[in-house]
């Protein structure tokens, strides 16, 4: 149901192959899960994989910020949250936590703006009514979760002045 706040994924495992030489899950692993996680929520919304078949309608990521919190392992098991921050006619910000399952420590987030795509172009396309409509609900869901505090940070270095 879009109106979930926030959208919680089912159990997320982590591959062998995964693993770097440092004995932690690879870094570009966090954003497999992320992606994974978010499959779900591209179903409740009616987005999934026989959307883009049968629409020829689909979603591209147009930018995402990961921030690496904690070091994940084999064994962990995880879940991940999304809460939609915002979105118009074609895009969605949104914002994502991953959690390990059964102590609920927070090992990444990752926030990302969304593109909604026409495949024919590909160009970018508005949403059809119906799926806005599950959107504007989520979103109206979500409204009422605090504001993530990363959601919105800046890369970059600080320096003290002297």
């Amino acid at each position: 149901m879009p109106d979930r706040a926030p959208h919680v994924s089912d159990q997320l495992s982590i591959e062998r192959d995964w693993i770097d030489y440092n004995g932690h899950l690879n870094m570009a692993y966090y954003t497999v899960l992320f992606d994974r996680a978010v499959d779900s929520v591209w179903a409740t919304l009616g987005m999934g994989p026989q959307y883009a078949a049968a629409r020829r309608l689909t979603t591209y990521t147009v930018e995402i910020h990961v921030c690496y919190l904690r070091e994940l392992h084999l064994d962990d098991r995880l879940r991940a949250t999304f809460q939609l921050l915002d979105n118009d006619a074609k895009r969605l910000h949104s914002f994502q936590e991953l959690r390990h399952a059964d102590d609920g420590w927070l090992a990444a987030t990752c926030e990302t703006l969304t593109l909604h795509v026409d495949m024919n172009g590909p160009r970018a396309a508005p949403f059809p009514g119906d799926v806005l409509e599950r959107i504007e609900t989520m979103r109206a869901s979500h409204a009422a979760l605090p504001r993530p505090e990363q959601a919105g940070s800046i890369i970059g270095i600080s320096r003290r002045r002297a």
